[in-house]
């Protein structure tokens, strides 16, 4: 469950939120003047959230990569070259199969 409480709220109830936070009843967002600005959350789902960013960026850089390779190609270009690509995968494939019976 996720609460929403106010920063003024959350200092007086420090401990007793960072109970339930490592319990994982609850997870807190806070607000000072009615804005959200912070959030409390178990160090476990931290470390996801890290992880979550890592993967993400190395996702990122990986289409960066892919982006600069295929800059001066058009998207047909691309296409045509994505399709021959599928066709040889799929013979080397279907060559394999056949041997291995």
């Amino acid at each position: 469950m996720t609460q929403t409480m106010k920063a003024s709220d959350v200092r007086s109830n420090w401990s007793q939120l960072l109970n339930k936070v490592f319990r994982g009843e609850t997870e807190v967002v806070v607000e000072k003047s009615g804005i959200p600005v912070a959030a409390i959350v178990s160090a476990q789902d931290f470390e996801k959230l890290q992880q979550m960013k890592q993967r993400r960026n190395q996702d990122f850089a990986l289409i960066s990569e892919i982006r600069t390779a295929f800059k001066d190609q058009t998207s047909v270009q691309i296409q045509k070259g994505v399709t021959k690509a599928i066709a040889q995968v799929r013979r080397e494939s279907k060559n394999q199969n056949a041997f291995s019976k």
